[in-house]
């Protein structure tokens, strides 16, 4: 087996593994005041945020299309690979990965496999880093899978938003907890349920929200019967985050932390100052 990796640019990927010469990344478009920009090819978190803060408009985003990514895909199986695992950013945010579905038997001689994260960002990196070391370990395709859905399992997000719009406007969050969440003025806590973004807890303050989550990410490192990963994400907020780091360490001193930044296509959904705790299992 001669194994590719796809992902999409929501993907927060270890530096050790950007120049791999197996993995391809897919641009996911953005658009703020009606131009278009690819994330991570166009534009990069730090310049989307500034121009978002002087944006007119909501920004929106947008799918690649089928035939650029077949496109990759015959360009990948031109390279002699003869299997690609597709992660991608969960299909409760975006339907993206359900149409790989109908491109997946496109290519003669080659096997794709569209994956559904169910989440996105720094986690969905950690997925494309154990496909691409384990297939350098040289375990077979099915190996391979089966430690993705082990991580897939047992990985757990909470977030916190500065405000529930940008949610409710691109449609990712139900308009009933937007409206109780302004009504009451409390800081929801956000999860991921079936990879849809959905209201976890509501808390009466930001402080509050953020001890809830640490507690949270706690009971979640019990659970998981396997080592773990945590992680801080940021919608430019990195000081709060290297703050939510430091209390974390504190509580769970044997964890490994690690902090990320949620890009322009996430940053788009969550809003800036969004912060991001997740766990998942190695």
């Amino acid at each position: 087996m001669k194994l590719a990796v796809v992902t999409d640019s929501t993907a927060v990927l270890p530096e050790h593994i950007k120049d791999k010469e197996n993995l391809f990344i897919v641009p996911i478009p953005v658009i703020l005041d009606g131009k278009s920009y690819n994330e991570g090819v166009d534009i990069e978190a730090d310049e989307y945020y500034a121009l978002l803060k002087s944006s007119k408009e909501f920004p929106k985003t947008s799918q690649p299309s089928l035939g650029e990514v077949l496109s990759l895909y015959e360009e990948i199986g031109k390279k002699g690979y003869d299997t690609i695992i597709s992660i991608h950013l969960s299909g409760g945010i975006s339907g993206f990965v359900h149409n790989l579905e109908g491109i997946k038997d496109a290519i003669d001689g080659v096997k794709i496999i569209p994956y559904d994260s169910k989440i996105t960002s720094m986690p969905m990196g950690h997925m494309v880093e154990s496909v691409i070391e384990l297939n350098e370990a040289e375990k077979n395709l099915e190996e391979i899978l089966e430690h993705l859905d082990i991580i897939r399992d047992n990985t757990y997000a909470y977030l916190i938003v500065d405000d529930l719009n940008n949610l409710v406007r691109g449609g990712r969050l139900t308009n009933g907890a937007a409206i109780i969440g302004g009504l009451l003025k409390i800081k929801p806590i956000l999860t991921f349920v079936d990879g849809k973004i959905v209201l976890f807890e509501k808390i009466r303050s930001t402080k509050k929200a953020f001890n809830r989550a640490e507690e949270i990410i706690g009971q979640r490192i019990v659970e998981i019967k396997h080592p773990t990963k945590l992680y801080v994400i940021h919608a430019n907020n990195l000081l709060v985050a290297e703050e939510e780091k430091e209390k974390l360490q504190q509580k769970y001193p044997d964890a490994e932390i690690i902090i990320g930044h949620f890009g322009p296509v996430i940053g788009s959904h969550l809003g800036e100052k969004a912060i991001g705790i997740a766990v998942s299992a190695q």
